[in-house]
């Protein structure tokens, strides 16, 4: 399995853009029709640098070591992920959701924030819990039944996965609540999807948020499905423009383009700190794969528009980037391939030496006194696994 998998394969050069060049041609103008207007976007899918006045000076002092940096989060957070969908398959997993596609979007606002800012994640964010330092197999705990996160959040600054559609939206606003009055110079991101963004939870922490000016970021990660919802049942704006009703800025910004995830979340971020309140974020990017891996994506979606974006592939634009500026040669590339190999091994080992959780710890701490009929479930459930005792000693 390549590090780059799906459509990132390795690029031919564009016309242009030659190995001895003193760096990629600039395109003169952002993309501006159609769902990408008012697209913030700094790398194009060529991997062309475009300008922008506002969010320049975000990246302008990026180092190569740096640019390499973000592209080999991107390929080993995409290659961890895909090890944990093969994993699924194989049942070791009993669910898996991938981020493939996402990979910048996570990479490049992770990447923004600050050792002692806070993260409420829904459950795709693989790529931002690499960017804290979360141990992936850890990830895997709960999505193999052995243990209900696996990490200690405050620890990494990283809350627990949410399941709970767009709930981790009100903590984060209260958490947020609680740095003002603490006056702390922190800030906090929430991250949720476009189907989130129409749950009563995100609208009520909006208005939370914008009231009491908390300093919080709300990353939309709009990948165009709400499991099979398209976004245009979700709303009839685009999702930026509602935090317009809510009375604090949004800005959407290339999901696929890991420099303008990145400049996008630092503003806004930098908005947080400096006591200017809230942001929302909408990252326009795209489900390259399932929902969940109890999903099949094409019974809604063409292979039409899943090719399309797959041109727009994050890594395989950096890449051109990297290798247009002589910001990495063959070298690079190829120990990441090994190094993404490496990954997969230690990923698959742990799932596969993880020990099976305690049966009966599904009854523990229901009720603070107990419960006479949890009491008679458990009785009822050691029966259950006392049968296959007997029946193995009944051959």
């Amino acid at each position: 399995m390549t590090v780059e998998s799906t459509a990132a394969r390795k690029p031919r050069r564009s016309a242009g853009s030659k190995a001895g060049s003193a760096g990629p041609k600039r395109s003169r103008t952002a993309p501006t029709k159609g769902a990408e207007t008012d697209l913030v976007q700094l790398l194009t899918p060529e991997g062309e640098r475009v300008e922008n006045a506002e969010y320049d000076r975000y990246v302008e002092a990026i180092t190569p070591e740096r640019l390499r940096g973000l592209y080999r989060d991107m390929v080993l957070t995409r290659r961890f992920d895909a090890e944990a969908t093969a994993l699924q398959r194989q049942g070791e997993l009993g669910l898996w959701a991938s981020l493939l596609g996402q990979e910048a979007a996570q990479i490049g606002s992770g990447r923004a924030l600050r050792d002692d800012d806070y993260v409420f994640p829904t459950y795709r964010e693989h790529g931002v819990a690499w960017c804290r330092g979360v141990d992936p197999t850890n990830l895997l705990g709960m999505f193999r039944g052995v243990n209900n996160g696996g990490w200690d959040p405050n620890s990494n600054n990283f809350q627990l996965y949410t399941i709970v559609i767009g709930s981790q939206t009100l903590h984060a606003t209260g958490y947020a609540m609680g740095i003002t009055k603490d006056g702390a110079d922190s800030a906090v991101i929430a991250y949720f999807g476009d189907g989130a963004s129409s749950q009563g939870d995100v609208a009520e922490s909006f208005t939370f948020a914008a009231v009491y000016n908390a300093p919080v970021v709300f990353f939309c990660q709009n990948n165009q499905w709400a499991i099979s919802e398209p976004t245009e049942k979700q709303t009839r704006v685009p999702l930026y423009q509602r935090a317009q009703g809510f009375g604090f800025p949004g800005v959407r910004v290339d999901g696929n383009d890991v420099l303008a995830c990145l400049a996008v979340t630092q503003q806004a971020l930098e908005r947080a700190r400096n006591g200017e309140g809230p942001t929302l974020v909408e990252a326009f990017t795209y489900r390259m794969g399932a929902h969940t891996t109890s999903d099949d994506p094409t019974r809604y979606r063409g292979d039409e528009e899943r090719q399309a974006w797959e041109a727009k592939d994050p890594i395989l634009r950096l890449r051109r980037y990297l290798e247009a500026s002589n910001h990495a040669d063959e070298g690079f590339f190829a120990e990441l391939e090994a190094e993404s190999e490496t990954l997969g091994r230690r990923v698959r080992e742990a799932v596969r030496a993880m020990p099976d959780p305690d049966h009966f710890a599904i009854f523990e701490n229901v009720y603070a006194d107990g419960h006479a009929l949890v009491d008679e479930e458990r009785a009822q459930f050691a029966a259950y696994q006392a049968s296959f005792a007997d029946a193995e000693g009944g051959r």
